[in-house]
């Protein structure tokens, strides 16, 4: 392929992403980064290019970052053994100092350090930050026997989101900042709590009101029970694949927070693989897509 061809593709696939561009200008995008997008440092780098891109070109992205496998090895590191009840991280005292200090103080804070390498304007947030993020203690619940009450279980400093303070990141971002939050809330006591990132992200679009809730995962998509990738569904086709068992396990949570997430008048909702280069772009600005977006 020559020079001019390739030029006439690269036209070609600008044009492509023009309609997309017009109608996501100046909305907002709420983008839940975790997975191994950030563990890889070449995927680290690119989705940091591509949240800068997004802000050059009208939309106002928020990102929402885990850091799981950042806070066990920290807690390894440390002797402490990381335990978990129904894929939560049981959350001590000493624990919670440490998934603070790993998601606040380091984790976020490279983010914010790569996107505003590549120009941005990002500024690092905790749940404390101006009660972002306004929590209360979350209890597991395990049925034990049939005709029995379900047993409480407390799994320690876990929060669920109870309020979210939507008022300082819309400003932040009318300022042309992007909002980089970590998954930790505040109690009314000023305890802080940590909360489940996919939980966090839903809640936050929520309260935005947002165009669209974007998960980075380390799968495809949703797999339907043949295991071929869902391109769209309907959040009542979501519901009946959740009670027929078909999507189960980790995609659970993350289909149930997008759901959550429409209900509170979020425009669409995605689950991308995030291993991909760009995944973000190649899911809002080509008319294929890569992963599965659930609509009302």
């Amino acid at each position: 392929m020559n020079t001019l061809e390739e030029s006439v593709e690269r036209a070609s696939v600008l044009l492509e992403a023009l309609p997309y561009i017009k109608r996501f200008y100046n909305k907002t995008i709420v983008i839940k980064y975790g997975g191994h997008a950030m563990v890889d440092e070449k995927l680290k780098d690119l989705f940091a290019q591509d949240i800068v891109m997004m802000r050059y070109i009208g939309l106002h992205p928020v990102v929402v970052h885990g850091g799981g496998p950042q806070i066990g090895g920290f807690l390894k590191k440390l002797g402490k053994d990381s335990k978990f009840v129904q894929g939560m991280r049981v959350t001590d005292e000493e624990t919670m100092t440490i998934v603070e200090m790993v998601l606040v103080g380091k984790v976020n804070k490279e983010i914010v350090g790569l996107i505003n390498q590549h120009g941005g304007k990002a500024v690092g947030l905790s749940g404390k930050d101006g009660n972002l993020i306004q929590a209360e203690k979350y209890y597991l619940t395990e049925e034990k026997a049939k005709n029995t009450p379900p047993e409480i279980i407390d799994i320690g400093l876990v929060g669920k989101v109870k309020n979210v303070n939507a008022n300082l990141i819309a400003s932040l971002t009318a300022e042309g900042f992007i909002p980089v939050i970590a998954p930790t809330g505040v109690g009314e006591r000023g305890e802080t709590y940590n909360i489940n990132a996919d939980i966090v992200a839903g809640e936050i679009a929520a309260a935005l009101k947002a165009e669209k809730l974007v998960l980075l995962t380390d799968v495809a998509g949703v797999l339907d029970g043949k295991g071929n990738l869902i391109n769209t569904m309907a959040n009542q086709e979501a519901l009946a694949m959740i009670r027929s068992g078909i999507i189960q396990g980790g995609m659970f949570p993350k289909v149930k927070c997008c759901l959550k997430a429409l209900n509170g008048d979020v425009g669409k909702a995605h689950i991308i693989d995030g291993r991909l280069k760009h995944a973000i772009l190649l899911e809002m600005f080509t008319d294929k897509g890569i992963g599965t977006e659930i609509i009302r």
